[in-house]
């Protein structure tokens, strides 16, 4: 039986190749020790055709098996300051890249047919982090694309101010843009962040997918 596996970020420079094409291997689990790069890294997640699966999921001739690295924070962070679309877009920088896809959502002065003070964000620290990371990971399987990045605020934003600033770069602009719109749509849905937005005589709490 053989199956591809997929490689991403550390991982991928540590090995040299990005897939590869596996014999032998009935579970997720013997996946690792047959890749030959020493110990297992403690939070390594495994996906099977884009789904994320435990180590004892079996596996069937022709599997797409992807090892995802635990998040190392940079690309995939969350700030209580004011973000930088430069430090964003220097995250995916890449030699081999033709188009660097930009995606900003800012904080807008009229929401709900009502005046917005600022906003505040809340999130699962740690968590959402993952999820981008997660998120990414997944693109990756159905873009071409060298990185992503994904910078989002917590705490309050003012008016004008950049909520989240997405960075996907590629080799051909197609799948740069099509990625960095799947990533916020994706984004919302998925990672556990929560939106309170403050009005002129009021609030209230707008949650994922706003």
């Amino acid at each position: 039986m053989k199956v591809q596996v997929r490689l991403f970020a550390g991982l991928r420079e540590r090995a040299g190749w990005a897939q590869r094409e596996l014999e032998d291997v009935a579970r997720v689990a013997d996946v690792w020790p047959k890749l030959g790069l020493g110990d297992e890294p403690a939070g390594l997640r495994y996906a099977v055709n884009r789904e994320f699966v435990e180590p004892d999921r079996e596996l069937t001739d022709g599997d797409e098996v992807a090892v995802i690295p635990p998040v190392s924070g940079g690309a995939f962070l969350l700030s209580d300051a004011p973000l930088s679309i430069e430090a964003v877009v220097d995250e995916v920088r890449s030699d081999e890249a033709g188009a660097i896809a930009i995606f900003v959502g800012t904080t807008r002065v009229h929401s709900r047919g009502r005046t917005v003070v600022h906003l505040e964000y809340e999130a699962y620290a740690g968590m959402a982090e993952q999820v981008m990371a997660e998120i990414a990971a997944e693109l990756k399987s159905r873009y071409d694309l060298d990185e992503i990045a994904i910078h989002h605020r917590t705490g309050r934003v003012e008016i004008g101010e950049a909520s989240v600033v997405i960075a996907v770069s590629g080799p051909h602009r197609h799948d740069a843009l099509a990625a960095s719109k799947d990533a916020i749509d994706t984004l919302k849905e998925q990672v556990p962040l929560w939106k309170k937005e403050v009005y002129e005589g009021g609030e209230e709490w707008i949650g994922r997918g706003s």
